[in-house]
């Protein structure tokens, strides 16, 4: 009670600090600690394709979270990386074919997470192939044939390419020709190519277009297992008969498949809540997404090109924080941005706290100490008649600052010994007066 004492003579002096105290930590909450965006964007792909359709399910999804996603329709996996390392873009996030990237070009990206498997279709027309017994099983056999590799731009071409090289095929060894998987489509329909080239997921409504096609069936990469050991970032996947399409008994026999992971990429400024926000609402969006992948298998640390992002790694690991777990999204970011900086300020104020008392201990022992040197210049000069008036005047100074002077009960002891010795000099001057 005595150690405020004196605070409580200005209670204005008080409140100022309490005001400034409040600003201080706010300030540090807006500058060390930003909000994470209301609105971010998102880079796809051709809007019958899978990522343009994960990322309007994730619209509307982070629209209940009072987060804004804006979708934003390209032509695949080299635009979105372009787009991505384009500060004036705009885009925030990218949806990535694995193995595409070249990741030394792209020091600052990070990887959400693997959403799902994306695996080389490699469609083709039976008539090309008459004199193969079990049909389009390895890609030397596209050797003088027409096929679509994909769009420029796309994942798919980058694959493409990289497969046909890997399997020593030369460009001169094929006519190439670079369609959007539309356009292969009509022309494989229309007997204008043997072969074409599609990577997506299995739920990718842009395969339709292929199912359906008379004559077309689905390339058997018997060498699944030598691709993807002499290219890590594939994986092998089996696809049960009829899988695409049960009606149409699409594809007629299982097939081995070779499938990249379709990765979800930001800059490794993202913020942390928004990161959280995402994987939640993917594992949601993901349980739908099972036509080859198991239950619980995505999101995934596997099959990524850039490094995890560390708030990512976390989460994958034990799941969402308790604040995120508990609460609202905004809620449990507002708590945890005041946690952040809260607790690091108090972690620096309690040890300060204890040294209060020395502190004040210390301010009395000076203020004492520069009333006794006083007292000892007028205790001198008590017996010169001349500076006696003198002396008397500042005792009665020194009287009235003692008197005002303020301690708490542990103090007092000093503070009366002083009152004593104060005493004891007016004394003296009586004496020699």
């Amino acid at each position: 009670m005595n150690r405020i004492q004196g605070l409580r003579y200005n209670p204005y002096a008080l409140l100022a600090i309490l005001v400034l105290l409040i600003v201080f930590v706010f300030g540090l909450l807006w500058t060390l600690i930003p909000a994470p965006p209301k609105s971010i964007v998102i880079a796809t792909g051709f809007q019958d394709g899978l990522y343009y359709r994960f990322g309007e399910r994730m619209q509307s999804s982070l629209k209940k979270e009072g987060v804004e996603l804006q979708v934003l329709k390209t032509g695949g996996t080299q635009d979105n990386l372009a787009l991505l390392a384009d500060p004036k873009s705009g885009v925030d996030l990218a949806m990535i074919q694995g193995g595409v990237a070249d990741v030394s070009q792209y020091p600052h990206f990070v990887s959400i997470a693997g959403m799902f498997y994306e695996p080389v279709w490699v469609f083709y027309r039976e008539s090309s192939f008459k004199g193969v017994p079990d049909g389009l099983t390895l890609l030397t056999q596209l050797k003088g044939k027409r096929v679509s590799i994909g769009n420029a731009g796309s994942g798919t071409n980058s694959i493409a390419k990289l497969l046909l090289d890997t399997s020593g095929i030369k460009p001169t060894d094929l006519e190439i020709q670079t369609l959007t998987p539309q356009e292969g489509a009509a022309k494989l329909a229309a007997g204008n190519l043997d072969a074409v080239f599609v990577v997506a997921a299995a739920e990718a409504p842009l395969l339709k277009s292929f199912i359906n096609l008379p004559g077309v069936q689905l390339m058997n990469f018997v060498q699944a297992d030598a691709y993807t050991r002499a290219l890590p970032f594939l994986t092998k996947v089996d696809l049960a008969r009829g899988l695409l399409s049960i009606e149409n008994d699409f594809p007629r026999l299982n097939r081995q498949m070779i499938a990249a992971t379709a990765t979800l990429v930001s800059r490794e400024t993202i913020s942390p809540a928004i990161v959280s926000l995402l994987l939640e609402n993917a594992q949601a969006i993901l349980k739908s997404y099972s036509r080859l992948q198991k239950q619980g298998e995505f999101p995934s640390i596997n099959g990524l090109d850039f490094p995890l992002q560390m708030d990512s790694e976390i989460y994958l690991k034990d799941g969402p924080s308790f604040l995120h777990r508990h609460l609202p999204f905004w809620t449990a970011v507002w708590v945890g941005r005041f946690a952040r900086v809260v607790i690091p300020i108090l972690a620096i104020l309690i040890p300060l706290i204890a040294y209060i008392p020395a502190l004040r201990d210390l301010s009395l022992r000076i203020r004492l100490s520069r009333i006794y040197a006083e007292l000892k210049v007028l205790e001198r000069t008590a017996a010169d008649p001349a500076a006696r008036e003198a002396s008397r005047q500042a005792l009665a100074d020194i009287q009235m600052r003692v008197n005002a002077m303020k301690v708490s009960s542990l103090e007092s002891k000093e503070l009366y010994d002083l009152k004593g010795h104060v005493n004891m000099v007016r004394e003296r001057l009586k004496l020699d007066s």
